[in-house]
């Protein structure tokens, strides 16, 4: 079970090189947020996004359901149900169009909902899983739910957006009152015998500061409006929870196979290179100390303790292997005993807290458990530098918890290829999460948690 690690903390860890500091980071702008929002990308491409919607979701509403209608009042006869059948299906296409404009304009990253599932190839098989898709009702009630919904975003954003930079620029264009439409300016109140105009220098500007409040609040109020759109797009028209928790475990199986398939040949390879060898040797020997009992019993004997030493040899790498198969120790006293055994051949003190309650969860919980701390002490040994180390194992309600601290020089991550990547996975296979909090200088602190399951 042990993940091959590599050399230093800047290889098989994801640790940076020690000495060299990291470059990166959020870019960092002169201009506070609500300054420079009305200017940015972002902002312009939600306020296309909302302006599209409108047209867009009429073409929707219409199409789904002037189609479902059609279908619905056809039933009595047999073309009902295929036109009903491609009524779904075209609210399907309509809603990939609709995924692709969110995933460029709100950077919404929508995965595919799951395909249609057909048992057999045809007209009537497709039919059939087209009704009977969650997806295609869910397409349609995104066609009819978003009508309303962009009706009023598009009113809110547009009115919002024109009067906050029509009065912001009304300093430039009042004069046009005065001259095209005879009165002094813009008119704020009227009646038979009143008359209110923004005429003067004062009245001007303040006009201009309301536009500037509005034109800086335009952008977070369409932000606003558009996280709406994002929660019907990733409810409606993203897979279900179901087909998710489906792909999930059809992920985690492909790496419990993999991490099977590794711990084999690694116990293969042990076993070739290692004991395998040894016993090879060892009969040779015998087989040679056979030969020369009767001619030289000195060195028959001489060779037979040789050979004593190498069986010796070889039972120590045999228990190592069982130990990294499955150690005696955690089945027969459990988790406390066991990570104490681990603890106590790192090359650094490590204080191992345990409470359980007497209690134990499943074999597989409690072995992964077990591999995992050993592991993080594995590190603590090759790369941590670490003077003291910490294990803390208890129960929150239906999860156990792992805790890892070291005083080592930090810097350690969960990248893609780094054997805390690999650490992670195999505990996402079983529904655990690991969390690394490692700063450059240390401390180190490694945070497990796995579902807590009895037998």
């Amino acid at each position: 079970m042990a993940t091959e690690y590599g050399q230093g903390y800047g290889h098989g860890l994801g640790f940076p090189e020690r000495g060299l500091p990291e470059h990166g980071g959020e870019r960092r702008h002169r201009l506070p947020a609500g300054l420079r929002a009305p200017f940015e990308a972002r902002s312009w491409r939600e306020f296309g996004y909302v302006l599209l919607s409108l047209p867009i979701s009429i073409v929707l509403f219409v199409y789904g359901v002037t189609m479902v209608s059609l279908g619905a009042g056809l039933l009595v006869t047999f073309l009902g149900v295929p036109v009903l059948a491609a009524g779904l299906a075209g609210c399907r296409g309509l809603g990939a169009l609709e995924r692709a404009r969110a995933r460029a304009l709100l950077r919404l990253d929508v995965a595919d909902p799951e395909p249609l599932r057909m048992r057999r190839r045809g007209f009537m098989a497709w039919m059939g899983a087209v009704l009977k898709s969650g997806t295609s009702w869910r397409s349609l009630l995104y066609a009819v739910l978003h009508l309303p919904w962009a009706t009023f975003s598009f009113v809110v954003a547009v009115n919002v957006w024109a009067y906050g930079w029509a009065l912001l620029t009304y300093p430039l264009w009042f004069w046009v009152f005065p001259v095209w439409a005879g009165q002094d300016g813009l008119q704020l109140y009227g009646d038979e015998t009143h008359h209110i105009y923004l005429d003067n220098p004062f009245e001007i500007t303040v006009t201009a500061l309301v536009g500037l409040l509005f034109t800086l609040a335009t952008p977070w109020i369409v932000r606003a409006l558009t996280m709406v759109d994002r929660v019907l797009v990733h409810g409606l028209l993203g897979p279900s929870r179901l087909a998710t928790r489906v792909v999930e475990l059809e992920s985690d199986r492909g790496v419990v196979v993999d991490t099977a398939a590794a711990d084999l040949r690694r116990i293969e390879r042990d076993l070739h290179d290692g004991a395998q060898a040894r016993l090879v040797a060892l009969a040779m020997d015998l087989g040679l100390a056979k030969e020369k009992l009767a001619e030289d019993p000195r060195a028959a004997a001489r060779m037979v303790d040789e050979a004593h030493g190498e069986v010796k040899t070889a039972l120590q790498e045999l228990r190592d292997l069982a130990r990294g198969i499955h150690p005696a120790v955690l089945t027969d006293r459990g988790l406390d005993a066991a990570l104490s055994a681990v603890a106590s051949r790192c090359t650094v003190p490590v204080e191992v807290t345990v409470d359980l309650e007497n209690e134990r969860p499943v074999p597989a919980i409690e072995g992964i458990a077990y591999f995992t701390v050993s592991e993080l002490l594995q590190n603590i040994s090759k790369h941590s530098r670490a003077t003291w180390a910490a294990v803390d194992v208890w129960r929150v309600e239906n999860r156990l918890m792992l805790q890892v601290v070291d005083n080592g020089i930090g810097g350690a991550g969960s990248a893609d290829g780094s054997g805390l990547a690999g650490l992670a996975e195999r505990l996402d296979a079983v529904d655990g999460i690991l969390v690394v909090d490692s700063p450059v200088g240390g401390p180190t602190r490694v945070t497990a948690e796995l579902p807590w399951r009895t037998v």
